[in-house]
């Protein structure tokens, strides 16, 4: 369930700003309102630091062991320091490699010479320029008495030529500026270069050992940068110092003792109804805690005044999750991994637990349809075919089955779960808005008759089961009356004035009532992608099963890398469909937008 919150103020005297700063970080319940940002020097250092942290993975060796030891703070802050200086001083000598390599290209084609004899012909009186330049121009110049030159080798299948002074403006040409350093002293400095990135990369490579240090480090950093927003949001005048914020109802009384030990004044009240920036916290029983690591990947998260579907996210996401894997082998493959991370964990998390959950559930479920590695044979082992379910067999010859009747009942079977969810948000829409005297309830009522309507259409169109059509377009019609009429329907507004509200979006309600039916047979992928892989899984054992002699070590290599593939494949469909069904199609029916901003209290971090 979402916590209901209070909206808190603490005021204290503007001397003691500090130790009430203090208390709340170590309360760790108030989520501040209206946060400020962290001071700009405290923000660049953690910043700069997280960048660092992440920079250094890339030095790390995996054959050299990790620093166990934590480093003290100023052991810390010298090795910290030797390593921006050593990136700062890499990036420096990439930039001057870079920039004479450039030169190089330049002047290569003008051939290795030395620059500092060009400079003493200059001091002697001899100020050379290059050029190069066409034939009509070399000639222009060759005979025009004024010009001084020396023809020198063709440069890029161009005249070169020495001019002492400048050519005048009549003959053209391109002039050759040379360098500051030859092309030998210019390679030179590109082995120094890399002589010195090298000794930057021991240095950063020495640095990568000690991530557990900055880790702890950057845990202080992100501390400060909190306090520091902190300070910045709490208000003030002359005398007093004053800050607001959310605190969960239930966590009250430890502001009530905070505030009585440190002699502080508070005043709570009640959040208003405008307020769009109340925090969401989720309360979630042993069962519903399952799904918080798939919200916590996913980023969703209920607005405050929304409902909490955890408990049925979970149930309906384990059944997808079980459908789209679709093989009880990979199941099994699940679980010894779920039960080997376990064992390699001091304590439990709930990561494992789900796991554990969802590998049970994919099992149960290759179990039923008889699918064990896409393997046919699995069907020739009596216990495995005693837990077949026939009308949902994938091999339904060794049922007496044709292939087209399995397969319209996993159809139906898709179909019937989309509509029993899709209801199921109906219903929970209904309950949550009655004892608001919302009338709208009389719609969501409608939704849920079109999503039954939508239902017998889509079985009687796909797999054509015998159900009249008449009764079914009377249900639609039905559906979109209330809809139409209820759909405008709020507290705030009088029963004529909902009515014109809903009457005014006829036109978009007859169109959601259409999609409606695409919402319905949306729930087809979960056969057609299960039976996708199926039919992968399938395909590799028959090219494996075809090699035989020296090749059968190529069979098991293709058996192994074709599973694993498709394992990986299932679990990204899982993420497209699976999520999908509850995140758009499900929570649509309950209203729910995930609009949710996430309660994070200002308090000390650990990690």
């Amino acid at each position: 369930m979402v916590e209901k919150m209070k909206m808190v103020h603490i005021v204290t005297t503007a001397s003691a700003k500090e130790e009430m700063l203090k208390a709340l970080r170590e309360m760790g319940v108030v989520h501040l309102a209206e946060k400020q940002s962290a001071d700009r020097e405290v923000s660049e250092r953690f910043q700069t630091m997280s960048r660092m942290e992440m920079a250094l993975k890339d030095y790390a060796d995996p054959k050299q062991e990790a620093a166990k030891e934590i480093l003290a703070d100023d052991e810390f802050q010298k090795m910290y320091s030797g390593a921006l200086d050593a990136m700062e001083r890499k990036s420096l000598l990439g930039q001057e490699i870079s920039a004479a390599n450039t030169e190089i290209d330049r002047i290569s084609a003008w051939g290795d010479f030395s620059p500092d004899e060009l400079r003493k012909l200059r001091e002697d009186g001899y100020d050379f320029h290059f050029y190069r330049m066409g034939s009509k121009e070399l000639q222009a110049a060759l005979e025009d008495g004024d010009v001084k030159l020396i023809r020198l080798a063709p440069i890029d299948k161009q005249d070169a030529v020495a001019v002492i002074g400048t050519l005048p403006p009549e003959i053209p040409g391109t002039e050759f500026m040379p360098p500051e350093k030859s092309m030998s002293e210019l390679k030179e400095s590109i082995e120094k270069a890399r002589d010195g990135i090298a000794e930057c990369d021991g240095v950063l490579k020495d640095a990568s050992k000690y991530d557990a240090s900055f880790k702890k480090q950057l845990v202080k950093m992100q501390n400060e940068v909190n306090y520091s927003s902190a300070s910045a949001t709490a208000q003030s005048d002359d005398d007093f110092v004053w800050i607001s914020g959310y605190v969960p109802e239930v966590e009250m009384d430890k502001v009530k003792a905070m505030a009585a030990e440190k002699n502080l004044a508070w005043a709570a009240e009640d959040v208003t109804e405008d307020d769009d920036k109340i925090p969401t916290k989720l309360r979630f029983n042993k069962v519903s805690k399952l799904i918080e690591p798939v919200f916590d990947i996913l980023g969703v998260l209920p607005g405050y005044r929304e409902q909490d579907v955890s408990l049925w996210f979970l149930l309906f996401f384990t059944l997808f999750f079980a459908m789209i894997i679709g093989d009880g082998g990979y199941g099994v493959l699940i679980l010894l991994g779920t039960i080997a991370l376990r064992l390699k964990q001091k304590k439990g998390s709930t990561v494992t637990f789900l796991l554990f959950v969802l590998s049970i559930a994919t099992i149960v479920w290759g179990a039923v349809t008889g699918t064990w590695f896409g393997m046919e044979s699995a069907m020739k082992v009596p216990f495995l075919k005693m837990l077949v379910v026939p009308s949902l067999a994938t091999y339904p010859e060794y049922f007496g089955l044709t292939s087209n009747e399995t397969q319209n009942a996993i159809m139906k079977f898709s179909f019937s779960i989309g509509a029993v969810q899709m209801v199921l948000g109906s219903i929970l829409s209904i309950k949550e808005k009655i004892p608001k005297k919302d009338l709208s309830w009389v719609s969501n009522l409608g939704w849920a008759i079109a999503v039954v309507a939508m239902y017998l259409l889509a079985l009687n169109l796909v797999i054509h089961d015998p159900i009249p059509l008449v009764p079914v377009f009377a249900l639609i019609g039905v559906a979109f009356v209330l809809v139409l009429l209820f759909g405008g329907m709020s507290p705030d507004l009088t029963f004529g004035q909902g009515l014109k509200a809903g009457l005014a979006n006829a036109f978009t309600d007859f169109l959601d009532t259409i999609s409606c039916f695409g919402n319905v047979m949306s729930y087809i992928r979960l056969f057609a992608v299960g039976m996708a892989g199926v039919a992968i899984s399938q395909s590799f054992n028959g090219i494996a099963a075809s090699m035989h002699g020296p090749l059968i070590i190529l069979g098991v290599l293709v058996v192994l890398i074709g599973h694993a593939l498709n394992i990986i494949m299932c679990f990204l469909s899982v993420v497209v469909h699976g999520v999908r069904l509850n995140v758009l199609e499900f929570s649509g029916q309950v209203g729910l937008e995930w609009t949710g901003l996430p309660y994070e209290p200002f308090k000390e971090l650990n990690k």
